[in-house]
């Protein structure tokens, strides 16, 4: 008969399968979004992204299901840790100069933030994304709109309050005023210097028409 003492005792110091019992979600998502923003989504193999994250491939599609969900999921995290507070302060804000003023002053900062990636995930780690990957063509198409949305938003607001001409165009203006703050994403990882990063955002209250007298 075996000694079940000694039996039971091999099988506890047998290695755990599947994600370590210490797993910090957060921790593995900011791993992962430095792989995502230096090599971009397709490039980045498996192998690399559970070397950063300190885990094993059966890890990582128990805990994420696979690639692409890990991708989806990192995007949102650093949407919601780096962007969703600034976003609020732009509608919050009662003046639309201020609001336009303060958020790419805010975004300047964020991009080149040194606790995240240089440059916005959603402009630089997703570009160049195969028809194969339609999960993350479709959603970060939707997080681009998203911020299109939200800028549009605000714009109608100031018409509607009388801050800006009532013909405003506000939504080729608030597309616009995303394609600068993407471009201003493709400057911070090409090397900006904080001080020619604010001041290109100088520019975005600049293009809000005003009325004619």
């Amino acid at each position: 008969m075996p000694d079940v003492k000694t039996k039971n005792s091999e099988v506890s110091s047998e290695k755990p399968k599947g994600r370590p019992r210490s797993f910090d979600r957060d921790r593995a998502l900011i791993r992962a979004l430095d792989i995502f923003w230096r090599k971009g989504f397709e490039p980045a193999s498996v192998a690399e992204l559970c070397a950063a994250m300190e885990i094993n491939p059966p890890s990582l599609y128990s805990a994420f299901g696979n690639k692409a969900k890990l991708f989806m999921e990192a995007v949102s995290y650093y949407e919601r840790v780096y962007w969703k507070s600034t976003w609020e302060r732009l509608e919050e804000e009662p003046d639309i100069t201020r609001a336009i003023d303060n958020f790419f002053s805010e975004a300047a900062d964020i991009l080149l933030s040194p606790s995240a990636p240089c440059g916005c995930m959603v402009v630089l780690a997703a570009i160049n994304v195969s028809q194969e990957s339609a999960d993350v063509v479709e959603a970060v198409s939707e997080l681009r709109q998203e911020g299109k949305d939200l800028f549009e938003k605000r714009l109608r607001r100031a018409v509607t309050e009388k801050q800006l001409p009532s013909d405003t165009g506000t939504a080729a203006l608030a597309t616009v005023l995303n394609t600068l703050l993407e471009g201003m994403s493709i400057e911070a990882k090409d090397g900006a210097t904080p001080e020619s990063l604010s001041a290109t955002g100088q520019f975005a209250s600049r293009l809000l028409p005003r009325e004619k007298f």
